[in-house]
């Protein structure tokens, strides 16, 4: 791997020679533009407002723009010559847990590879301190004209370095959360947890830009004039109206799709939410006493037929249920006299 900086590490009095390389590529399709009415490249071409002439890269310079848009003129060498310690210094300033550091502020990643034999023992010994100790190294340095600030941490047997975003590069998150009031339920927050329960883990390994490997197999079709099979044509999706609904069925698809079997009962939270409402509907007691109570004689009476026959068989057992029907009768009439 190339290298696309060198300097040193400043580890306290240690001075750690090192190369940044870069530990992340780009693997995304790029395409160029083209005349669509007869394939020819789109060109841009870098012309001076002044002459109208087109300029070759090496006779192009940077300036600062005024806010009168007056030019000032800045050299490679300009910027070299700040008084910068972290010009060619990756300066630590603190050791920190690896949690303090806030994921939005991560940016682009590097390897630091020791520069020759006499660096390898102190880079030995910042990469097993930061082992050792859990830590993170937080650094300053100046890469391609501006000083950025940097996290170090070991992967396998080499330092990486993060690129970090500075505190004052973060926008705050407002109006970006939803301005009304939801209130989540245990139930559907039950039903969540084990939605994430059943996809699992992953191995990062194991996953791969699809969109990128169907644009490579459009493109080798077009270059074989094959004709590029259209896609399948999706259902519209729905609008969820039951969230709970929706929960049990992505808890029920994830687990086809891992090869196990229903859910078990503690999933099933939907059925406990349907009788809520007749939980509710509890004040009016009497009424709902009075009815029950009726269906319940109603549904009684058949069964007491039913098994006083199986019982003593015939006539006599329904004589017996007659009777236990009239004394039944004749029982309110002595509680209204007494």
């Amino acid at each position: 791997m190339r290298s696309i900086w060198n300097g040193a590490i400043s580890f306290g009095l240690v001075s750690i020679p090192i190369k940044l390389v870069n530990a992340t590529e780009n693997r995304s399709i790029s395409f160029r533009q083209i005349h669509t009415e007869d394939g020819g490249r789109i060109r841009y071409r870098k012309v001076c407002e002044l002459d109208g002439e087109e300029v070759s890269s090496d006779e192009i310079g940077k300036a600062y723009e005024e806010a009168d848009g007056t030019m000032i003129p800045i050299t490679d060498e300009d910027l070299a010559s700040l008084p910068l310690p972290t010009a060619k210094t990756i300066e630590i300033v603190a050791f920190v847990p690896a949690s303090e550091i806030d994921p939005l502020q991560i940016d682009a990643a590097y390897y630091l590879s020791a520069n020759g034999v006499p660096a390898a023992k102190p880079y030995t010994l910042l990469r097993e301190a930061l082992k050792r100790s859990e830590r993170v190294a937080i650094a300053k340095f100046a890469l391609r004209g501006r000083e950025r600030l940097g996290m170090l941490r070991v992967v396998d047997d080499v330092i990486a370095m993060h690129g970090l975003l500075w505190p004052d590069e973060i926008r705050r998150p407002e109006g970006v959360a939803p301005d009304t009031s939801v209130t989540v339920r245990d139930a559907e927050l039950d039903l969540a947890d084990a939605l994430m329960d059943t996809l699992g883990e992953v191995d990062i390994e194991s996953l791969h830009d699809d969109y990128r490997t169907a644009v490579e197999q459009m493109i080798a079709a077009k270059a074989e004039g094959a004709e590029v099979a259209a896609p399948a044509e999706e259902r519209p999706g729905g609008q969820v109206i039951d969230l709970m609904a929706a929960l049990e069925s992505s808890v029920r698809a994830a687990r086809e799709a891992r090869g196990e079997g229903e859910p078990d009962a503690s999933v099933h939270e939907l059925s406990g939410r349907k009788k809520a409402p007749a939980a509710r509907s509890a004040p009016k007691e009497s009424g709902t006493k009075k009815s029950t109570a009726k269906s319940a004689a109603k549904k009684a009476a058949p069964a007491r037929k039913s098994t006083s026959r199986t019982a003593a068989g015939g006539k006599a057992a329904e004589k017996k249920t007659t009777a236990k029907k009239t004394t039944a009768k004749k029982t309110p009439p002595r509680k209204r006299a007494s």
